[in-house]
């Protein structure tokens, strides 16, 4: 399967996508290098005014529900590891309006990366229970708001 799934990943342009252009074939933690290649993106729209960087995230988002919905489908495996494009779209989510600068790129990623491996209440939940492309995506973007919240408490608290 593994030699047919990178044929069909490098070759398929919805599943190169939710693969996070093949990020998502890492045999160790795809999800950490999925959000890995959601640095670069970051740093394209990184500029961009709150409003155009959300709505470049919230087109992401929506065309995420279906990517993964379709790949997911064909696949026949509910949240597969490789599908990645979830924890790019978590990641633009986490760094939505947040403080410039490495530093917190790299809270951003530790903090997401935590939310999205413990999945405290209700992700997991969300996890186990939603269907389809959106139950791969919901999940995610609901770590994106944890660790949103505390990348903006230890932010407010700490560096101003």
């Amino acid at each position: 399967m593994q030699k047919k799934l990178v044929h069909k990943v490098l070759t398929h342009p919805i599943y190169f996508i939710a693969f996070g252009f093949g990020a998502g074939l890492s045999p160790f933690a795809p999800g950490s290098c999925g959000t890995l290649v959601a640095i670069p993106l970051y740093y394209l729209i990184h500029s961009f005014s709150l409003i155009h960087y959300s709505l470049v995230l919230l087109l992401a988002i929506v065309m995420g529900i279906w990517i993964c919905d379709v790949t997911e489908r064909d696949m026949g495996i509910h949240d597969y590891s490789g599908i990645v494009w979830d924890e790019i779209c978590g990641f633009g989510l986490t760094l939505l309006a947040a403080p410039k600068g490495w530093l917190w790129i790299v809270v951003g990623f530790f903090l997401f990366r935590l939310f999205d491996i413990v999945k405290p209440w209700p992700i997991a939940w969300m996890d186990r229970k939603l269907p389809g492309g959106f139950g791969i995506m919901v999940d995610d973007l609901m770590a994106a708001v944890y660790a949103w919240l505390v990348l903006h408490i230890i932010h407010h608290f700490f560096f101003l």
